[in-house]
């Protein structure tokens, strides 16, 4: 599996779960975000491993200077989840309304970088300097 098809996946289990109302599923998704990010045990890197297959990301990739040693798709998913989560717990637990667009306009950002392969803010984390 690669990071491209990752991101569809996500941005696709995102909308679904939002569509349906199950908040339960982005709360999981949130959790298993941050696992693989704390952990670096990603499901495209053992998905990988267990076809004996090694198969490239996918996305744009911006080159610079690296200042920061910490993967970039590491903080993605750190951002992602902590977007997400608590966007929602704001929206459902406190009652502020203005906040219902961002889970819907993150799981759409994100269908559409895995389905486009650009992925605006993984380039901006890259550009930041983390590698």
């Amino acid at each position: 599996m690669s990071e491209r098809f990752f991101l569809g996946m996500v941005g696709t289990y995102i909308l679904a779960a939002l569509y349906m109302g199950i908040d339960m599923m982005i709360y999981a998704l949130c959790l298993w975000m941050l696992f693989e990010a704390i952990t670096d045990i990603r499901l495209t890197r053992v998905s990988q491993k267990l076809l004996h297959k090694e198969v490239p990301a996918g996305l744009t990739v911006f080159q610079s200077r690296e200042r920061f040693n910490f993967d970039a798709s590491r903080v993605w998913r750190i951002t992602v989840a902590i977007m997400l989560g608590g966007s929602l717990l704001l929206l459902r637990e406190q009652d502020i309304e203005v906040v219902w667009f961002i889970p819907w306009f993150m799981g759409f950002a994100i269908l559409g970088a895995g389905v486009s392969g650009v992925c605006p803010v993984l380039l901006l984390m890259r550009w930041i300097g983390f590698k």
